[in-house]
């Protein structure tokens, strides 16, 4: 019998969302029903709302979320009513060819809910990332569904599912900063503070914070920055070099990913140092850099996709460290909202006044 519950609906491209009636049916096999306690307002559900992604209207957005199974399917073991969870978008198979090589974050067939959740004509949605959080249930797949201490606070805990992983990812897995390491992060928001928190955690002697905004500089330092630079009126790579010796970061991370910031951590970074690129960038966007330099320069250019994670083992680990204080999730959390007030919560997104919005339900 589906589930009648509200929802978060971005009907048209470019059209504020709207809070509709939905239907989400009972979970089929492989599947589980999630109650969603909260969810996390990301850029990519404006980049859903705004055709940026694909034009699949309607769609369902919110995939940044913390919740409890209400129901899981046949075939579902490892999960039961009951259990606290934080949704990721990432469901490794196991059995592609990349999942056999031991390199399940690249997953080629990732797993997602089957049945279709629909608005009440029956016109199916397509879920942000394929989970539809903005919702008081959602429907996923069993894999994308992970058990996590149920101490944590469900507006804190949500964030592991997206941008927090993909910033703390891009340091500790994908740049793998280690002990003495200099680390330059470009960009401070939620991405790329999470980037700096993981960079101190993992034993970076040395993080500098890289921003426009001296607002969002500050509130680096809350996650491990040991210095800032506002790019604005300064030229970040010889402050970044001034930092670190003259010699330039062993790792730069691209939490912005654009053009200008991308060739400035390509020569912000040391001589066979590491740029990883995590922010995403617009499909007609173009890099142009001298291929001499390329190949002089040596090291290594990275993007990091999810922050290369396996959420079965890394989410458990975040929650872990968050809970014994060494990662301050609640310090990304900038303001809890309703339901109703996600489009208000994307211009303020949009105005760099949040980190994030989390919407509890």
């Amino acid at each position: 019998m589906p589930h009648e519950v509200r929802a978060v609906v971005a009907a048209a491209q470019g059209a504020p969302v709207e809070l509709q009636t939905i239907l989400v049916p009972d979970p089929g096999p492989g599947e589980v029903l999630v109650a969603v306690q909260a969810c996390g307002v990301c850029h990519t559900d404006l980049h859903y709302r705004d055709g940026a992604i694909n034009d699949e209207f309607p769609f369902l957005l919110g995939h940044e979320a913390a919740g409890v199974i209400e129901a899981v399917g046949p075939g579902v073991t490892a999960l039961a009513p009951g259990d606290y969870v934080v949704l990721a978008w990432r469901a490794p198979c196991g059995t592609c060819r990349s999942c056999r090589r031991g390199r399940p974050w690249y997953c080629f067939d990732s797993g997602n809910a089957t049945q279709p959740m629909t608005l009440r004509g029956g016109t199916p949605l397509a879920p942000a990332l394929g989970i539809g959080a903005f919702a008081e249930k959602t429907l996923v797949a069993a894999g994308q569904a992970v058990k996590v201490d149920p101490h944590a606070r469900p507006e804190a805990a949500g964030l592991i599912g997206c941008g927090v992983m993909a910033g703390y990812g891009a340091a500790v897995h994908t740049g793998a900063v280690g002990s003495g390491d200099t680390v330059a992060v470009i960009g401070c928001g939620g991405v790329g503070n999470a980037a700096i928190a993981g960079a101190s955690i993992a034993g970076a002697r040395r993080v500098i914070a890289v921003d426009i905004d001296d607002r969002k500089l500050d509130g680096a330092t809350r996650f491990g920055a040991t210095h800032t630079v506002n790019s604005r009126g300064t030229d970040p790579i010889e402050a970044v070099r001034g930092l670190t010796g003259g010699h330039g970061a062993d790792v730069v991370i691209d939490a912005v990913g654009r053009p200008e910031t991308y060739r400035q951590g390509f020569y912000m970074r040391d001589l066979a140092g590491t740029l990883v690129q995590v922010g995403v960038p617009d499909p007609d966007m173009r890099i142009d850099l001298p291929l001499i330099d390329l190949f002089s320069r040596g090291g290594a250019l990275k993007s990091s996709w999810y922050g290369d994670c396996l959420p079965s083992r890394d989410f458990p680990v975040l929650i872990d460290r968050y809970l014994s204080g060494r990662l301050d999730l609640d310090g990304f959390v900038t303001e809890t909202i309703a339901l109703d007030e996600v489009e208000s919560a994307f211009d303020k997104m949009r105005d760099g006044r949040v980190l994030r919005s989390v919407v509890l339900i």
